[in-house]
């Protein structure tokens, strides 16, 4: 279900969920040097004591009329100046274009892990930390690239969507899980050429206490993922 469309089409919001003053101020602080287009408003809702990310993520979304969003982690830095010209050019080059992300898969592997199949985008990150997992990953040349899933560092939407947080309680596969609901509501995913990188992600060491449990979760509610040749 959609929510009813009471957009302003020259809105972007950015919304993350924090429970960290300093990862929130230092995301603030990235974003409040960000290039607004001419006609643009920018808004930023920060999203403190979400029971989940998605839960927290639909907050935002019911909370602003921006036609354009862009959920972060609070601790995704924004790098590129003009960000939101960059992301809105690209969702006006073709309505069906419903996220962009900074790094995704063409194909999610069967097992709904998005990090064991190829990879392209881009974004910096601490390569003594990520090398190991960075081995199949390719950097854009050019355009942008159709992919099946984002990663949640950031999912740049133009449609509302809700987030499934019936399902998803906690902060693992729900970017998997948002991608998969706009796919099966006919929109495309895409990852745009970088050069350089439009972000930071300062994730350090990921904590996987539900990560099973959560991976069992979107099997099952998308069994496309599993069933495919």
């Amino acid at each position: 279900m959609q929510y009813p469309n009471k957009c302003n089409d020259k809105k972007v919001c950015f919304i993350f969920c924090t429970n960290n003053e300093q990862f929130a101020q230092e995301c603030m602080l990235y974003l409040n040097l960000l290039q607004i287009p001419e006609g643009y408003e920018m808004e930023v809702l920060a999203i403190e004591g979400a029971s989940s990310i998605a839960a927290g993520y639909n907050e935002g979304m019911q909370a602003s009329n921006a036609k354009y969003k862009v959920y972060i982690h609070h601790d995704t830095f924004i790098t590129e100046p003009r960000f939101i010209e960059k992301i809105v050019d690209i969702f006006k080059q073709d309505e069906d274009i419903g996220i962009v992300g900074m790094i995704g898969t063409e194909e999610l592997s069967k097992d709904g892990v998005m990090w064991h199949g190829q990879r392209c985008g881009d974004f910096y990150r601490l390569e003594e930390m990520m090398k190991d997992s960075l081995k199949s990953f390719e950097r854009l040349q050019e355009g942008i690239r159709e992919v099946e899933v984002v990663d949640g560092l950031l999912i740049a939407t133009q449609y509302d969507i809700p987030w499934r947080e019936d399902i998803f309680k906690g902060w693992d596969f729900y970017d998997v899980s948002q991608c998969m609901e706009f796919r099966r509501a006919g929109y495309r995913i895409v990852v745009p050429t970088q050069n350089p990188a439009w972000t930071i992600h300062a994730c350090g060491i990921p904590s996987l206490w539900h990560y099973e449990e959560n991976r069992q979760l979107v099997l099952r509610e998308y069994p496309e993922i599993r069933e495919r040749k």
